[in-house]
């Protein structure tokens, strides 16, 4: 490969280098690990996050309980028979055969046991309009939903024979199931449409299909190897599919863009008339070197979800954290043996039409109008863009979350949530009810008895309840579950307060007076109250631990105190305007319709610190590539200005590239028919898109400018910090390249 252009040191530098002079072994070091990984975590299976580890708290407590004492809790299924109209009771003849037959027939099915009569439990509505048949379905609760279509038919037919009646099914396995059946597909497609949808970009901004294939075949390389290493980890921390859907996620998002970086720069090089060795050379020690920072410091916003104690948010920070650290070692180290082994004919597969003539590095036309106006008035350009960015913040003030209903998730888009909104409203929390879960030394001792019997009772008289309470013993384990209706059904708000007149009205006088009585109460609306509490005191250690370290990593990256202050605020600043768009669309439903949504007055409750992680990570991406190649520049000479302006215009191409490729793949995820995945896509999109074009194009430059030297300002009681800067090689001398390069045009 020849002497190098000056020295270089640091990871990304000697990896390339090592990685040149070594390219079989490298690609087959790479091979070997992905294959390894696969087959160690296959072998080794998945553990997946357990009831009892998804919460602390009562509810954790419950769980625990339960998983001890070995009870497994059948999926328990309702069937609502209804007056269509006020002139049928439930004891009329007509509906007490309605009911009878519904009876008969679920019964016949052999799908179902304890098939209990409304007239017998008492699950009649106040309005004698409603009644509900109430069963169990037999075999394991998770596999319910792929058996419980016979129930459905036979209930179906029922509804055909009474016409004059509503005759409709609702239960977690019927809900399951008509949730497999309408969104079953719906992951998979966006998981599978994201490769394609990023490959498309990908040619559009190479030109080429072998240049273009490589980031891809890098982002799905470490998706694969993270995949394996999930089972493996899974074992000390319990992944989950949510954990694998967000993994997919964040490691084709930076997979393509780190490859993207590293080999855009490779080619610019070489466009600007250097030999293959010296241009790969520049790209390990420089976009490799801002891959690795960049790298470090998502790894670290991911790990910022440990700090949660929520198992669901461990799973994704982790999974997320390993898939980040893969793609940025895999860019690193396999990728320079690509592009050394390939040469030339990474440009194979041309695309004609997107050919241009050029033999210097590649500027786009439109940010190099932007930013030569933006520095001509970076006062203005600071005020616009900053009130632009405040603007769109605002309604963020005024966030209000909540755990999402089954209506507010799926509209009227699925057919069981007319029935759970009827369900609700004849049988107020009978669709969700809490359960309290009484462990004791001998469940039927007479105190136990007497305090069970007198739970019942406080539980309605209280208010908490309008009943049927219901309690099932497990006399052999010493453990009774009591099934409570709360008052204000699926009205979160309501039926907290209802919880809480259990938690702490009713239990401390009846079952909390027994001692060696354990009762924590669980259920829906317990288990989103104690995930909720928890998240809330999650957010300031989560916020502290993210800023910090990440302030810390580009002070130590740039030492720059300057750098590294300006960076964490605009990363601030673009989670704020997506927090305000979230707000705007899915809270007050301004525009929701654009994207196919509803408002529905509320963000999903986890969405908040989740987008925090996520975007304060992936905006460093495009922070630390910016200000790298300013940083670049600078030492190459350059006045901070222009080094601003041909920092910002070099990496324009690249950077929107980069942009368009994540807010595709965020925006798949934003078609889906759940509200919260929605949310998550609209917001992850629009937050990258922001911070690609208003903070990094418009505000950075702006800010930059008015700082002047003051970018680079290190006091002097810092500058005995290790030093994780590397020296920047001098421009060499730039050979003419006569002959048409084929460049396309950029993005």
């Amino acid at each position: 490969m020849g002497r190098p252009d000056a020295r270089v040191r640091g990871f990304a530098a000697r990896a390339g280098g090592w990685s040149a002079r070594h390219r079989w072994a490298a690609v087959g070091i790479w091979v070997l690990f992905v294959v390894l990984a696969l087959g160690l975590g296959s072998a080794a299976g998945r553990l997946d996050v357990k009831d009892s580890d998804q919460l602390k708290g009562e509810t954790h407590t419950a769980a625990k309980i339960i998983e001890d004492a070995g009870i497994k809790e059948p999926a328990g299924e309702s069937v609502l028979v209804q007056a269509r109209d006020g002139s049928v009771r439930a004891t009329d003849a007509a509906f007490r055969a309605a009911v009878a037959d519904v009876v008969k027939a679920v019964g016949a099915t052999g799908e179902v046991t304890g098939v209990k009569s409304p007239y017998t439990t008492g699950t009649v509505s106040e309005d004698g309009r409603s009644a509900l048949v109430q069963f169990d379905m037999r075999g394991d609760a998770e596999s319910a939903g792929e058996r419980v279509g016979t129930v459905l038919d036979a209930v179906g037919k029922v509804q055909r024979a009474h016409s004059s009646l509503r005759v409709e099914e609702i239960g977690a396995a019927s809900m399951n199931k008509q949730y497999s059946d309408a969104f079953g597909n719906d992951f998979k497609q966006a998981e599978y449409s994201a490769v394609p949808v990023a490959l498309g970009i990908l040619l559009i901004a190479f030109g080429a299909l072998v240049a273009a294939l490589l980031p891809v075949a890098l982002a799905v390389t470490a998706i694969m190897a993270t995949m394996g290493l999930m089972g493996l980890v899974s074992h000390l921390q319990p992944m989950s599919d949510t954990a694998n859907s967000v993994m997919l996620l964040v490691g084709m998002a930076v997979g393509v863009d780190y490859c993207l970086f590293y080999l855009r720069r490779e080619r610019e090089e070489r466009a600007a008339g250097r030999d293959a060795g010296t241009a790969l050379r520049i790209a390990a020690a420089t976009s490799g070197r801002a891959i690795v920072v960049s790298g470090v410091t998502v790894c670290v916003a991911m790990a910022g979800m440990l700090f949660t104690g929520l198992a669901e948010f461990e799973a994704m920070g982790l999974a997320s954290l390993i898939v980040v650290a893969v793609a940025m070692v895999g860019s690193v180290t396999v990728l320079p043996a690509l592009l050394s082994l390939l040469g030339e004919r990474v440009e194979k597969g041309r695309l004609p039409f997107l050919r241009r003539r050029g033999n210097g590095p590649r500027e786009s036309r439109f940010w190099a109008a932007v930013v030569r106006r933006v520095l001509a008035r970076p006062v203005v350009s600071v005020a616009v863009a900053l009130g632009a960015l405040l603007a769109l913040a605002a309604p963020a003030l005024g966030m209000k979350t909540s755990q999402l209903t089954l209506d507010q998730e799926f509209g009227d888009s699925l057919p069981i949530v007319q029935t759970y909104q009827r369900v609700n409203e004849a049988f107020p929390g009978g669709s969700q009810p809490a359960q309290v879960v009484v462990s004791a030394r001998d469940i039927q001792a007479p105190e136990v008895r007497s305090a069970l019997a007198e739970f019942k009772e406080r539980a309605i008289g209280s208010g908490a309840s309008r009943g049927p309470v219901d309690v099932k013993v497990y006399a052999e384990r010493n453990v009774a579950l009591v099934s409570v209706p709360l008052v204000g059904g699926s009205d979160y708000d309501r039926a907290g307060a209802s919880l809480e007149k259990l938690r702490e009205e009713v239990r401390p006088a009846t079952l909390g007076a027994v001692a060696g009585v354990r009762a924590p109460v669980t259920g829906q609306v317990a288990g989103s109250h104690d995930f909720n509490d928890q998240l809330v005191g999650s957010v300031v250690p989560v916020f502290v631990f993210v800023v910090v370290f990440a302030f810390l990593l580009m002070l130590l990256s740039f030492r720059s105190l300057t750098v590294a202050v300006t960076s964490i605020v605009l990363n601030l600043l673009s989670v704020g305007a997506a927090y305000g768009i979230l707000v705007a669309v899915f809270q007050h439903g301004w525009g929701a319709s654009l994207v196919g949504a509803h408002g529905v007055g509320a963000i999903v409750t986890w969405l908040p610190l989740f987008l925090f992680v996520i975007l304060f990570g992936l905006s460093m991406d495009y922070h630390v590539f910016v200000v790298s190649r300013i940083r670049e520049a600078r030492a190459r000479g350059r006045g901070t200005r222009d080094a601003i302006q041909h920092g910002v215009v070099t990496t324009a191409g690249v950077v929107t590239s980069a942009a368009v490729i994540m807010v595709a793949v965020f925006a798949i995820f934003g078609t889906l028919s759940m509200q919260s995945m929605k949310q998550m896509g609209v917001g992850l999109a629009a937050a990258v898109l922001i911070d690609a074009t208003v903070i990094r194009g418009v505000l950075l430059p702006a800010v930059m400018s008015l700082l002047g030297e003051r970018n680079w300002y290190l006091p002097r009681w810092l500058r005995r910090m290790p030093d994780l800067t590397h020296d920047e090689a001098p421009e060499p001398v730039v050979r003419p390249v006569p002959e048409d390069r084929g460049e396309p045009v950029g993005v």
